[in-house]
């Protein structure tokens, strides 16, 4: 009786612990700034032309809104009207995002101009 009292104590501490670790890894709220561009494009415009009118269309076809930072290609995820108007408005500019990272997509909460 005693040792099962005491393989139970075990396993709710083990659960615990693996459940608090998987917390500790999950995405976190970071602010990042890079170049607006789109998810398809990336870094490199296919379009001949201006970067800008590139990601617009893009994003008129359906593609996210996306933060180059460095080498990485973050996709944009908002369904917030501002923050999306403000994308738009920074097209192929420095812009600095702030939301939930997870991955290789930021859930956008507010979106500026770098400065």
């Amino acid at each position: 009786m005693k040792l099962s009292k005491t393989l139970v104590s075990l396993l709710g501490f083990l659960f615990l612990f693996s459940l608090l670790a998987a917390t500790a890894s999950a995405a976190k709220l970071q602010t990042l700034t890079g170049t607006v561009s789109d998810a398809m494009c990336g870094a490199t415009h296919m379009m001949e032309g201006d970067a800008a009118a590139c990601l617009r269309k893009c994003v008129e076809k359906g593609s996210k809104y996306a933060l180059v930072v460095g080498d990485k290609v973050y996709t944009l995820d908002s369904s917030n009207p501002a923050a999306l108007k403000e994308l738009d408005k920074l097209a192929a500019q420095k812009a600095t995002v702030r939301g939930t990272v997870d991955g290789d997509t930021i859930t956008v909460t507010s979106v500026t101009a770098a400065k």
